[in-house]
């Protein structure tokens, strides 16, 4: 085991830094506070090539390992949850998906200008009476020729009205239940789609969210990600994914919370010194780096399966479940450090508290994780060999 950082790993997490700390840092309140989605520094973060930063270079990606992968998640984070999210969604769910499932037709179409930050990619699951429970959707994809007829609705999409390119999960037989779910691929240009953004959210105000819609959308059979009926288990790989990024940028929320914490203890001052100096305010500063670690290597861990190409579901869906609980509490004692303050936008942490609780919704809950967790260790639950799986790093020419 080597817990060390690699001195490219840790150059990336500089770049990184440097960029949260220029880019989005200084305007991050602004956009947060109208609920602005600023795409221009999204298409910065693709010339720095962390949208696909862990894809194979013959793809167009940088190569580097997935932990690489859980380094950019950790610092965007950092900045606000709307762009590692971004990141999330472009490079875990969908770009690292087509790279496990898709065709090399499928992957020089789609993967390649995804990876080189040129077309923004998403991921289509969730619906409104289909969350937790996949099966229950009811998006339909009928055969008609050389072509699949695409109808339904998908909601709560991230990059929703920002995407190019969409994995869509519809059924193609209803009566084998998640049997008979199947995956496309969809372009936005496609004629019947169309899209919504949602408002009014609790958090991640500055990030892209909303609905999906398909009206006799007409997808070529060629855009059929792996065979029929492969679209449950494909989705359940992707969330592998999707949930390791999570987890990776739940730390970087609580490395805001805790450098915002820090300074304001430095900073206030009550009964004749720095709050800091409080016991209570130490007991709530030691939890949150106690939580930080523990996630971190937990995060780590699930990467370093993934180099190894190994199933890591067990793996990533713990590393999900603590790291989103440990940042959900660490905002909430960030705020309770700030005082007042930490109930207005003066300062950053009530932000900090809205973002985190997305998180311990969306890619399964957290009572959806506590039982997995549960039944793995009771010999309930078993991974079965996935017929594809992600390449091992390092990656071949």
């Amino acid at each position: 085991m080597n817990f060390e950082l690699s001195e490219e790993q840790q150059m990336l997490r500089k770049t990184v830094r440097d960029f949260v700390d220029h880019e989005i840092m200084p305007h991050i309140g602004e956009w947060d506070a109208k609920s602005h989605f600023d795409t221009d520094t999204l298409k910065k973060i693709s010339k720095l090539g962390l949208m696909g930063v862990c894809i194979p270079s013959k793809y167009g990606g940088s190569g580097m390992d997935y932990n690489s992968l859980a380094i950019v998640c950790e610092e965007l984070e950092r900045g606000d949850t709307a762009f590692r999210t971004a990141v999330s969604v472009h490079t875990g769910l969908n770009s690292m998906t087509l790279l496990q499932w898709g065709n090399e037709d499928q992957k020089a179409k789609y993967l390649v200008p995804q990876a080189k930050g040129e077309k923004v990619g998403a991921f289509g699951l969730t619906e409104p009476g289909a969350g937790s429970d996949v099966a229950s959707l009811q998006s339909t994809a009928k055969r008609d020729g050389d072509d699949y007829i695409l109808n339904g609705q998908k909601t709560w999409i991230s990059l929703c009205d920002t995407a190019d390119h969409f994995l869509v999960f519809a059924y193609t037989d209803k009566e084998k239940s998640h049997h008979g779910i199947s995956c496309f691929i969809v372009e936005r240009t496609m004629q019947g789609f169309s899209s919504k953004a949602t408002k009014g959210k609790l958090g991640i105000r500055a990030g892209n969210t909303g609905e999906l819609f398909f009206d006799d959308v007409r997808v070529p059979k060629e855009n059929l990600l792996g065979k029929e009926g492969d679209g449950f288990k494909i989705a359940m790989a992707a969330l592998d994914n999707g949930r390791f990024t999570v987890a990776a940028g739940a730390c970087g929320q609580i490395m805001a919370c805790l450098e915002a914490s820090v300074d304001y203890c430095h900073e206030r001052k009550t009964f004749g010194k720095e709050i800091g100096k409080h016991q209570l305010v130490k007991q709530m500063i030691a939890n949150m780096e106690a939580g930080l670690q523990m996630s971190r290597l937990l995060v780590w861990k699930a990467g370093e399966l993934k180099n190894k190409g190994k199933r890591n579901t067990r793996e990533t869906s713990l590393a999900k479940w603590q790291a989103c609980d440990f940042a959900n509490k660490a905002a909430d004692d960030a705020v309770q450090i700030h005082g007042a303050y930490g109930y207005s936008n003066e300062y950053p942490v009530e932000r900090y508290l809205r973002n985190s609780k997305a998180p311990v919704i969306y890619e399964g809950t957290r009572e959806i994780h506590t039982i997995m967790q549960a039944d793995y260790v009771l010999g309930y639950r078993k991974d079965k060999s996935l017929d594809q799986m992600l390449p091992e790093w390092p990656f071949e020419d």
